[in-house]
Parts: C-alpha cells; structure tokens; sequence
C-alpha cells in the first residue's frame, strides 16, 4: 500500500519459495507509525502471519528482510538494515542488523522489504532487477563462501549464506559486502530454505518530504559526528575496540571464559595496536562519516579487521593475545558465514569444560594451534565442530556447566562482562532476543566507558536507565541509524573531564542519583514530550521529520521503543519465554567477581521486580492491558 509519508517505497515484496508465488504484502500508515521500520516492523509481520510453535528450521518460518526510512536517503550512518525470523538458536525472536549496502539496493529496486516463506525443492536464489523478481536456479553456487557467492552474484546489493547457513549451523550469519549479519542464526534460516541469497538493482530514489530542509539538517547532521570526540575521533582513528582499554580497566572484558573481568595482555588486543601495526585504512558504510571499519592484510589480500567483539571473544576470552591469529580467524568467519561473537564464546565455553574434565573437546585457553580447523570444523558439522554448532546452551544441557554457560535464552554473551557492569548484566537478562549488547541497552557505556559513569554496582539506579535506553536505541533502531550515530548524545564536555577528577565524581554520585527523575520520565505521556533533544546531541528526530513528514519528537521516539519492545515480549511469550528466561547463568548472579566486593555480581532479584514494574508488565513478566492500551498495542494484537 502506497503512503502518505516519504522515505519509504511503498512496497514490500513476499515470496512463496515452495510455490514459486510472488506478490505483495501491505503495511498501513497506521503501523508505520506505529512501528516505524527495521525490526519493530518486521516483529509486527511475524507476529500477524507466524503460527505459534513453528519450528525455526521449517518450512513454516518466515524470514523478513526490512528497511527503514532513513535507508537510502544519503543521511549520515543509514545504511542500514534488518533481517527477522524466529531463532533457530532461541526459539524466541530473532533480529539482526547490519550495515552493507544490500538496503539501499533493495529500496532502489522499489521495496522496503521482503518477506519470505516456505522452502525451495533446490537450490535457489531471488533477484530483484529493477523491480522485476525471479527465483533462479543456485546449484552452481552451493558450497561457496560468501566472498565467491557474492563475486558471481554480478553488480548490485547481495546478502548471502556460506557454508555455515547451508549446513544449519545455529548461529550462521548472513553476509552483505564484508558486513555480516552475525545474531540469532539467521543464516540457518536461509539454509533451511534452500535460499542461497538475495540480489536486488534498481535506480529509484527515496522521496523526501521536505528536500531543503533534509538536506540542511543532513549536512548539520554529518557536522555533529565528525566534531565529536567519539564519532569523529575515537572510532574512525581505532575503531569500535576503541572502547577496550576502557572496558578492561572496568573489570568488564571477558576472559578466561568470562571468569574474569581483566586480562594483563589486553594492549596486545587493543584498537590501538590493531591501528598502529596492522591497519593498512580505515572504511565505513555508504554514508557514514565515522569510517569504524578496519582494513588488513591476510595472505597478501586487503580484508576486513577484526571488530571489538572479535578481539575479546577470540582474545581475552581464550586467553590469547595473538592478534596476526585473530585478524586470520575473523576473515574466516565472514567466509564461512559465522557470528563470531557466538563462535568465540560457544568455544571459550568448551574450553573451560575441557578445563574441568566435563567433556574432553581437545580445546584449551592459551593455546591457538586448531582453532581455525575447529571454526571450519564448525561450519562444515564436522566431528566436535558438529556439536559446537548447536551453541553453547545445548553444550551445557549435555555436558553440564549451566551454572557458567555464557549465554541468556540461548544466545552467546558478547564481549562484556556482567559481574563489572550489573546495569549491562540486567540488560542482558531482559533483552528480547537473548544475550545481547544492543538489545541491552548498551548500558556498558554509561557504566564503564564515559568518563562520568553511572556506579556500575548500584542496582536502584538500573531498571530505569535500561529501559530508557533499551527504548531510545530501539526507536533510533527503528529509524534506520546505526546505534553509534547515538553516541553524540553524550555532551561533548562531560567527556574531557577526568575520569577520578572531583567533578567527574560529583557529576556521577548525581548521575547515580537521579533515578527517581529517569523513573518518572519513563511513565509520562507522548504529549508531555513534545519537542526534540538539542540537534548537537541527537539530530535523528527532526531530520527523520523532514525525511518523511511523520511527527517524531522525543516522546514519539520513546513510544516507538517501549511500543516494539512491548510487541517482541508479547511475540517471545508466545513462543513459551517466560520470566525464568529473564536471567544469567549463576556464575554471574551468585560468584562475586571480586571476592572483597559483594556488590560485583548482577544482582537481579532486587533490579527484575522494578524494571518490570516500569514497563508497565506484571510481576510475572507479562504486560498488562493497561499497557497494551497506553501504548496502542491492544488493536494490533486483537
């Protein structure tokens, strides 16, 4: 259904891969409001045409490709885009967003997304060539790795599988460019489907509402992230391990298994070593100014680098600081279609298990000889690679171990550790799609990273601040921005104070503090805010405004969040996720991380009842209707 708003096509393309059907699926303006794009949009489709209980890996499981509006629309740090489905890995909703120039292929063909179901008898893929679709025949391009699948795959936008999507292994990636969306085992999804991949070429341009403007606030826009110290210094300089020296000094760097918070090596590992001794450049997505992206040498081949999560969960984690291995191993990963943040942890897990005798899987920490055959190994479903592929709650139900497996509602914990940030453990324990940094909140950042930080043990201080943030980062999200983009938030003068400084100290004690006024924020009505954070520090609404003539101020931004973070609770109790699924292994609710500090472990028994309280769910978990109403949930749900 064509709409009244700019910045979308109008169109989203669904495919039937077991009849050969192609046709339409329509989306009002009444939910593009609602839900804006991206994953919110794409949970509202799975909850309205998913059966309960569909089996991940079935036919039946519907995978949706969604774009947003600002995808396209040339505003700084856009490009991107979300895939959803049920995870294979969770059985809970499963989404993952990634940069790649896919989106903006697929917009330019004249679609916002595409949703597709059933199986193909062969292999097969989908082109999109100006807005003409076929399925085509893709038996030549079964068993190659993402990079040759692409290449063959001609011009245009690609997301594709590799081996890993196409052996079903739980927690395969689907890749777009040298961009992989890593989380939840999507690439499985695809495999399952006989779907190798999705091309999409067209030359349309997204409409724009009001073109002068646009175009002001974009060039403002781009302005504001390059004066940042974060967005315009840190990240393009070191990339997004810019943040481990922070993380490492704050206990929350994962090692040894998540055992502990710091490794003495960690410069070996750092953003700073991997700039100063084996970037050849630095790279961005199409549109973003902030150039995180790493580029390195492998087998005399520029590729990408590693990113943060690679470096711990391939490092630190393992007890390595190899960083010519690591920078091996990731360009494997992307190869092979991986989430390396799954691998590293489901093998720092299996290491430790070695460790204590509980299964011997010929693994140990510190030692780096067979770890590139086991991420083969693993793709491929070959001898303990088979296993490894299952991840790490399925290791631990055989094994045992669940007391320290690192994962919630069977996802992989990324490279933080709880036990150093209790407000990002918290996050983690409630996050929709299970052990996940973004979904979370990213709350390390407040608690560990900006110098001004929030006391990373305090609890009272939490339940609000996650699902302010958790809000706020799932409607920006929502919008199509990349969740650094959200970093000039942060006021460019409480940066460049010192960290132990008196001012510093005073400004958190506050910060702290405050969450009485957070918790009252958090319950006041769309209308009470009416108006847009100042443009230095988050210019998203109102350039979003001139985009597409949708009212978005704060408060619309906020609701936006709290709306599709409510629909993918609903969506996960369907599928049977209840409270005892909003946890952490004990290791990190009951072991002190620091023997003398009490207070560092996750304590979610005094956080849980608040921040349930706060968004408005019983005791149990489960929203209330009044929510549903407050929201405007109730009509979508009947």
């Amino acid at each position: 259904m064509a709409s009244r708003y700019k910045g979308y096509m109008g169109k989203v393309l669904e495919i039937d891969l077991t009849t050969g059907k192609i046709g339409e699926y329509e989306i009002s303006d009444d939910e593009r409001e609602a839900f804006v794009g991206g994953k919110y949009l794409s949970t509202k489709i799975l909850w309205d045409r998913l059966k309960p209980g569909t089996d991940p890996l079935g036919e039946d499981n519907i995978l949706v490709v969604m774009t947003s509006p600002f995808t396209g629309s040339g505003a700084p740090s856009t490009s991107r885009y979300d895939i959803s489905a049920k995870s294979p890995l969770t059985g809970a909703i499963g989404h993952s967003n990634s940069g790649g120039n896919f989106g903006i292929h697929l917009k330019r063909s004249g679609f916002d997304g595409i949703i597709i179901r059933g199986r193909a008898k062969n292999p097969a893929y989908v082109e999109i060539d100006f807005g003409d679709v076929r399925i085509k025949n893709a038996e030549e391009l079964w068993g190659l790795d993402t990079e040759e699948t692409q290449k063959r795959l001609g011009r245009g936008g690609k997301m594709v599988i590799g081996p890993a999507g196409e052996n079903l292994v739980l927690y395969a990636a689907i890749v777009s460019e040298e961009r992989a969306h890593g989380r939840c085992g999507l690439g499985a999804v695809m495999g399952s489907k006989n779907l190798k991949a999705i091309v999409a070429r067209g030359a349309k341009k997204v409409p724009v509402y009001d073109e002068t403007l646009f175009n002001e606030l974009r060039k403002k826009w781009f302005q504001v992230i390059k004066s940042h110290p974060y967005t315009g210094d840190m990240l393009p300089r070191y990339g997004s391990a810019s943040f481990l020296r922070f993380i490492n000094s704050g206990n929350t760097l994962p090692t040894h298994d998540f055992t502990k918070g710091n490794f003495d090596r960690a410069d070996s590992i750092s953003g700073e070593t991997l700039a100063r001794k084996y970037m050849t450049r630095n790279y961005g997505c199409v549109s973003c100014p902030i150039r995180c992206g790493r580029r390195v040498m492998v087998d005399g081949k520029e590729v990408k680098g590693p990113e943060y999560e690679t470096l711990a969960l391939f490092g630190s984690n393992l007890d390595l600081d190899d960083m010519e291995r690591i920078i091996e191993w990731n360009h494997k990963l992307e190869l092979l279609g991986l989430d390396s943040i799954s691998t590293g942890t489901t093998i720092g897990f299996a290491m430790e298990l070695n460790e204590k005798g509980l299964w011997d899987s010929g693994l140990s920490f510190g030692n780096p000889d067979g770890i590139g055959q086991v991420i083969e190994d693993i793709a491929y479903r070959r001898g303990i690679g088979d296993e490894l592929a299952e991840g790490t709650k399925r290791l631990a139900r055989k094994y045992g171990g669940e007391d320290f497996a690192p994962h919630v509602k069977g996802l992989e914990l990324p490279a933080y550790e709880p036990r150093g940030s209790v407000g990002h453990g918290l996050g983690y324990a409630t996050a929709s799609r299970g052990g996940c940094h973004l979904d979370a909140g990213y709350i390390v950042m407040y608690e560990r990273v900006i110098p001004s930080h929030w006391d990373p043990y305090d609890t009272k201080s939490k339940p609000s601040l996650v699902v302010l943030s958790q809000s706020l980062l799932g409607g920006v999200s929502a919008m199509g921005s990349c969740l650094f983009s959200a970093l000039t938030a942060f006021p460019k003068p409480m940066l460049s104070l010192d960290p132990g400084g008196t001012i510093s100290r005073l400004i958190s004690k506050i910060f702290t503090l405050s969450y009485r006024i957070t918790e009252s924020l958090l319950r006041l009505p769309v209308n009470m805010l009416p108006f847009h954070m100042p443009f230095s520090m988050l210019p998203h609404t109102k350039t979003f405004e001139a985009l597409t003539g949708m009212r978005m101020r704060l408060g619309d931004l906020l609701y936006v969040g709290y709306r599709g973070y409510t629909l993918e609770r609903m969506f996960n109790i369907r599928e049977g996720i209840t409270k005892d699924d909003d946890t952490l292994p004990r290791r990190f609710t009951s072991v002190p991380q620091q023997p003398l500090n009490h207070g560092s472990r996750v304590r979610l028994g005094e956080m849980i009842p608040r921040y349930y309280h706060l968004r408005g769910w019983n005791e149990n978990g489960v929203p209330r209707d009044t929510e549903l109403k407050r929201l405007g949930l109730s009509r979508y749900l009947a």
